[in-house]
């Protein structure tokens, strides 16, 4: 089982734990951190994934460059 993060880069208790959490756990981790959106709360407000929402968000990027990391360690 692999883990990803989401994270506020602004904060700095988040980048601390995301700093510990690579240490530790590195080689199970994602590489791909998904970071805080606006929409990717506005969406399911919506009812709509973020993909359908807001397609070219940061978060929505993210999502998708996780999706390709994911299906990338599967083959």
């Amino acid at each position: 089982m692999r883990w990803w993060l989401q994270i506020d880069a602004r904060n700095t208790l988040a980048r601390d734990v995301s700093t510990e959490l690579e240490a530790h756990f590195g080689d199970i981790m994602y590489k791909t951190h998904i970071p805080r959106n606006i929409r990717l709360a506005e969406a399911p407000a919506h009812g709509l994934p973020v993909i359908a929402y807001e397609r070219w968000s940061k978060g929505a990027r993210a999502y998708q460059k996780l999706a390709a990391e994911v299906m990338k360690q599967s083959s």
